[in-house]
């Protein structure tokens, strides 16, 4: 089950029901099955306090996520923040739609066991979110 949820933000108008259909068609391309995936989009001081609080963090970031997976059980909270995302969407030149779906797929690749923190690892997730984009037009 894929929730969609806010705090203190407007919900970002996608398709909750094509979302939910990618983000399993991402899942089953990487051996998976969803279980619960919370998105919680938030604003930057929501998403400052979150990292703070549980990751010891002092800044801000256009995600978090919290992963409670089993086995191939995909599960986690996904907290995005939309200011940022928006920010980001203005620095890279590209649409906010665009970031948006990029930053809500960014999360569920980490559920997959993608990292983009170790050398290198960057360029795998950039290559991983290309094609999982690819999946959105299916």
């Amino acid at each position: 089950m894929i929730t969609y949820n806010t705090i203190d933000v407007k919900m970002p108008s996608i398709s909750r029901r094509e979302t939910t259909a990618w983000v399993r068609r991402v899942a089953e391309a990487h051996g998976k099955r969803v279980g619960e995936i919370a998105y919680v989009f938030c604003n930057d001081e929501k998403i400052l306090e979150v990292n703070r609080q549980y990751l010891q963090h002092d800044y801000y970031t256009d995600i978090i996520t919290f992963d409670y997976c089993e086995g191939d059980r995909l599960s986690g909270d996904l907290f995005i923040s939309l200011d940022t995302v928006r920010s980001n969407a203005e620095e890279q030149g590209t649409t906010y739609e665009e970031e948006l779906y990029r930053v809500i797929i960014h999360g569920v690749l980490h559920l997959c066991g993608i990292d983009d923190k170790a050398p290198g690892a960057r360029a795998v997730m950039e290559a991983e979110e290309n094609k999982a984009l690819a999946l959105r037009q299916q």
